[in-house]
């Protein structure tokens, strides 16, 4: 079986080169990962020599569109869905609070949204909101013992009136998949639609949106190796019937509905450098699939196998302190849960354990990741919350020795 090339990996990450950043060993990528070489290098061009108007015809403005199609073909043909069907904007949150306006008109008084308080706020508050106008909002609880969600409870939830389901692909804080297909398939069964907030699994997994069958998927490129620009998903058989919130002359362009600002051109354009990471290191690992997608599907392979080596060792540590909880499964398994481990214990504070981390140079953090309700549902302090080390592929056993050093002198 082959093995993911660590080497081969970090070469492509000038982080790794600048001798302070190399420094740390950078474990809070739950907020925001380093970014390859691909991307940079599009940024610093399309700034440098793009940095205009697009859709004219001279020749700055030329590269800008180019760029920006182009962006948008590679990203289309890593979610398996149309170019169409994507949308640009500044974070998940602001995607999030446009969606839900374009879609209210969608649905009548009493008709029910079914939100979790196990996502991040991105994926709850713009939903919630329509109580106000006349929706009507349930919440799907977690176990408040391990911060995960029951299928077996939504099972009781769902009525004929459901119109829409919104829950993460895998928790900011729990880190635990849940079974989006088997959510899709219940809500699409009372002709409801489901929107997905993908932004914590992302890094970890491939999002196919035709096996997913999910209506909507959020997506932010800055916690993907990309730019920071939100991402989203959305079918376009759903799309055409939502009201549009752009330019009154953006109605009858539904690929213009959702994007009611001005594009960030280069940070469009350079979010493609995120798929040719890819392909570079696929191509180094001997993948050569012909679809963007398998390839995507084979190298994300490799790194769920690294990232498992990655999780065991903190994970056995904190299992072995007996007083320390894991939010989530704790088991180290890339099937099962991403290498996002937030944790917390009653003998020591999330902010001493944090201060302890920081002053060994490991970058992580503390706190609620807004999660407010997630950790109030925990009964845990929303201030100091809990502590997370979030991983990714291009992360070392070595920075998790280094986590595990101070952890088990702190705990």
């Amino acid at each position: 079986m082959t093995i993911l090339d660590l080497d081969v990996v970090r070469a492509h990450f000038p982080s790794f080169a600048n001798p302070d950043t190399a420094s740390w060993a950078h474990l809070e990528n739950a907020g925001g990962s380093y970014c390859p070489v691909q991307v940079v290098d599009l940024v610093a061009d399309l700034f440098a020599h793009a940095k205009c108007q697009p859709n004219w015809g001279f020749g700055p403005s030329v590269v800008a569109t180019e760029a920006m199609e182009r962006a948008r073909t590679v990203l289309a043909e890593l979610f398996g869905c149309g170019g169409h069907e994507l949308h640009f904007g500044p974070s998940t949150s602001q995607n999030t609070y446009v969606l839900a306006k374009a879609m209210r008109p969608l649905w009548n008084d009493g008709d029910e949204i079914i939100v979790t308080n196990q996502d991040h706020e991105a994926n709850q508050g713009a939903w919630r909101r329509l109580a106000d106008s006349g929706i009507t909002v349930k919440e799907w609880q977690v176990d408040s013992a391990t911060g995960l969600l029951d299928v077996s409870a939504l099972d009781e939830m769902i009525t004929e009136r459901t119109r829409l389901v919104a829950v993460c692909h895998a928790s900011n804080i729990a880190a635990t998949i849940n079974p989006v297909r088997a959510i899709a398939d219940r809500v699409h069964a009372v002709g409801g639609h489901i929107v997905v907030d993908g932004v914590s699994y992302a890094p970890h997994g491939v999002v196919d949106v035709t096996e997913l069958d999910c209506d909507i998927y959020l997506y932010s490129m800055y916690k993907t190796y990309g730019p920071h620009v939100g991402l989203m998903y959305t079918r376009a058989s759903l799309l055409e019937r939502m009201a549009n919130q752009g330019h009154y002359f953006k109605e009858g362009h539904p690929e213009g509905y959702l994007t009611p600002a001005g594009p960030d051109h280069a940070m469009i354009g350079a979010a493609a450098g995120v798929a040719d990471y890819y392909d570079v290191v696929a191509a180094a690992h001997g993948i050569d699939a012909p679809a963007r997608l398998d390839r995507a599907k084979a190298l994300f392979e490799l790194f769920g196998t690294h990232e498992e080596t990655l999780m065991a060792p903190v994970l056995d540590l904190l299992a072995a302190k007996g007083d320390v909880t894991v939010v989530g499964d704790p088991r180290p398994d890339h099937a099962v849960r991403a290498p996002t481990i937030s944790f917390y214990s009653p003998k020591r504070s999330s902010a001493s354990v944090y201060d302890a981390l920081i002053a060994a140079r490991i970058s992580c953090g503390h706190g609620n990741f807004y999660a407010h309700r997630l950790l109030g549902a925990l009964g845990l302090d929303l201030d100091d919350g809990v502590v997370r080390l979030s991983a990714v592929h291009y992360n070392t056993a070595e920075d998790m020795a280094r986590a595990c050093e101070v952890l088990d002198d702190v705990l």
